[in-house]
């Protein structure tokens, strides 16, 4: 009878390694709030500088992380952060629901993102120390991760393949019933303000709202991205950082992606596929802990399967979109 063992997790984080990162991260989240403090409509030129600049730093971050501990390290940075990416791109499509759904105006847009950001970290923080321990406990941890993802991954692919569109019922939401049980709500935004006193009592704003339904989606998206890049790496170090690099710069991608996103239609197939290879990646982890003939899959070889997965839906989606044009063309001249 195999006997399970416990994981001895080993980071590259000193203490005050975590202090720099954290008070670096701080800085960033302040320089966010000061550029947003007054509303405004977000341009192009603006949000892909921005972008540039948030892409930039995971790569500076990361070939620092080659000169000071070594290529191993990096590259289990650069798969974590390249499927945190990935998987933030998918929540750009429920957030742009839900901006549509609460009718958030153009110019508050970007505030609404960016406490869902803040949000994210400090649910992302919890979540990857809950993961942390549960990984010390024993490898069993390991096969529940790599089951969520399997699990997370048939759901996304059957959501996929039915070709549904994906819509928001904000009053189904349990969060913004639950507010407004305890709360009134304003009829029409009041700027970037989210309580405003009327008649004698205090009231929420619907960007308050909007905020709570973006904080509670981000509770659903931690639930798959943090055991992913456990996949990748054991080490709740990088495990962070991954995390907050990729969210860091989902409010200017947002901005870029906005007319871009709803052209990736194979984008959660390829979702899918990722959640689910570094599922069964996890899995063989943990019985090559219990089996040392059980094979594993290297960090380099999964960055080749993740970058080959996305490069392919994105080329199988503008396939599509320039069939479906063609289609409409021909339509178009016959009728």
């Amino acid at each position: 009878m195999s006997v399970q063992r416990a994981v001895t997790l080993e980071t590259i984080a000193s203490p005050w390694l975590w202090a720099v990162t954290m008070a670096a991260l701080a800085v960033l989240l302040v320089a966010d709030f000061v550029v947003t403090r007054r509303p405004h409509e977000v341009r192009m030129r603006e949000a892909a500088g921005w972008s540039v600049f948030y892409l930039a730093l995971p790569l500076a971050f990361g070939a620092g992380l080659w000169a000071w501990a070594g290529s191993t390290v990096a590259v289990e940075f650069f798969t974590g952060y390249v499927v945190e990416k990935s998987l933030s791109v998918d929540n750009l499509f429920v957030f742009m629901l839900l901006l549509a759904a609460f009718a958030v105006p153009p110019a508050l847009a970007q505030r609404v993102l960016l406490y869902g950001i803040v949000g994210a970290l400090l649910l992302r923080a919890v979540f990857i120390a809950l993961g942390a321990a549960a990984l010390q406990s024993g490898t069993w941890a390991f096969l529940l991760f790599g089951a969520i993802l399997v699990a997370t991954a048939v759901k996304v692919f059957k959501e996929a393949a039915s070709g549904q569109e994906q819509n928001v019922d904000v009053s189904a939401l349990r969060s913004v019933r639950l507010v407004r049980r305890f709360m009134p709500v304003t009829d029409d935004y009041r700027g970037s303000r989210l309580l405003v006193r009327e008649s004698g009592r205090y009231a929420l704003t619907p960007l308050a709202l909007a905020i709570v339904a973006v904080f509670a989606t981000d509770i659903v998206f931690a639930v798959d991205s943090v055991p992913a890049v456990y996949g990748v790496t054991e080490d709740p170090f990088l495990v962070f950082a991954t995390n907050a690099f990729a969210l860091l710069g989902l409010r200017a991608l947002y901005f870029v992606l906005q007319g871009a996103l709803a052209k990736l239609r194979h984008l959660n197939h390829g979702l899918a596929l990722i959640l689910a290879f570094i599922g069964v990646k996890l899995v063989l982890h943990w019985a090559h802990g219990i089996w040392s003939w059980v094979p594993e899959i290297p960090t380099l070889a999964s960055l080749g399967v993740i970058v080959v997965v996305l490069l392919t839906v994105t080329l199988t989606s503008l396939r599509a979109n320039r069939r479906d044009e063609a289609l409409s063309g021909r339509s178009g001249l016959s009728s």
